[in-house]
């Protein structure tokens, strides 16, 4: 098994991983940083583990999307027009990410 460091919002980690997987998890936390600091810059710091668990939601929430074919509407809002948009997709999530921030 191999060990890999990675930076996620400027800290270093130790992650073990396969051997041979190495580039694959340093370009995997290399997606996860850049989420961390997205929302970071939309809330400011909340501690690491609040920023984490933002950033894990937000991915998870791309990853269902992803799986269903588009993103889903919120409860009481008709279905968008056109599911192809990335910029539409974006707002979406941006748009959870404020309501996640309010409940912290």
């Amino acid at each position: 098994m191999a060990t890999v460091t990675v930076e996620v919002n400027g800290r270093p980690y130790a992650v073990g991983c396969a051997d041979g997987q190495e580039d694959r998890v340093r370009m995997l936390a290399r997606q996860f940083d850049d989420h961390v600091r997205n929302v970071a810059a939309e809330v400011g710091h909340v501690g690491d583990i609040r920023l984490f668990l933002m950033a894990a939601l937000l991915l998870a929430d791309e990853l269902h999307e992803a799986r269903a074919g588009g993103p889903a509407p919120e409860p009481g809002e008709p279905p968008p027009a056109s599911d192809s948009g990335v910029a539409e997709a974006l707002n979406a999530v941006a748009a959870r990410l404020e309501k996640l921030a309010q409940t912290i």
